[in-house]
């Protein structure tokens, strides 16, 4: 008796809500198996779950994927990796952002070893990149190692948060 047809299963993976409006609904996903080294599966995104948990502010998307052989079974572990269509952006690394609960600031040169702190949007996350939405131009000179240093030792000096009295 056969009860499942699993010629075609579902890798589910998890996303941060604040990157789902970036996620192409109707795009493609590369699934990689760790208990099949070296295999590859292309799928189709084929569910976004409309309830984010609370909680975690994680919400699940669903790719289906083909199941030749039927060598993949329900519980196995996967990475998804989803392919978005290409788009130009502004990047830096990882380290030259500072996070906090009033947002993301990075430091741009003004002068020669004169430094200002400077809000920007952030966006994805990729590996030690962040994308800047806004804040920057193409040209800006920004400090990608000792941002925290610089940071910390322009609040110990003025005692006060960089972005005081700054509106976003």
């Amino acid at each position: 008796m056969q009860l499942a047809d699993l010629s075609t299963v579902w890798a589910e993976a998890q996303v941060y809500a604040s990157q789902l409006s970036q996620i192409d609904r109707t795009g493609i996903a590369e699934v990689q198996l760790p208990d099949l080294p070296g295999k590859k599966v292309t799928g189709k995104i084929a569910f976004v779950n409309p309830e984010i948990k609370t909680d975690t502010r994680i919400n699940l998307i669903r790719v289906s994927i083909p199941n030749p052989g039927n060598q993949l079974k329900p519980g196995m572990p996967a990475y998804v990796i989803v392919k978005n269509q290409q788009h130009n952006m502004l990047s830096l690394s990882i380290d030259a952002v500072i996070r906090d609960g009033k947002g993301a600031t990075v430091w741009v040169q003004t002068e020669k070893n004169t430094f200002k702190n400077r809000m920007v949007e952030v966006g994805m996350e990729t590996g030690d990149r962040i994308e800047i939405k806004s804040g920057l131009k193409e040209g800006d000179v920004i400090v990608i190692t000792g941002a925290y240093l610089i940071n910390s030792e322009y609040i110990f000096k003025n005692g006060a948060d960089p972005m005081a009295g700054m509106k976003m």
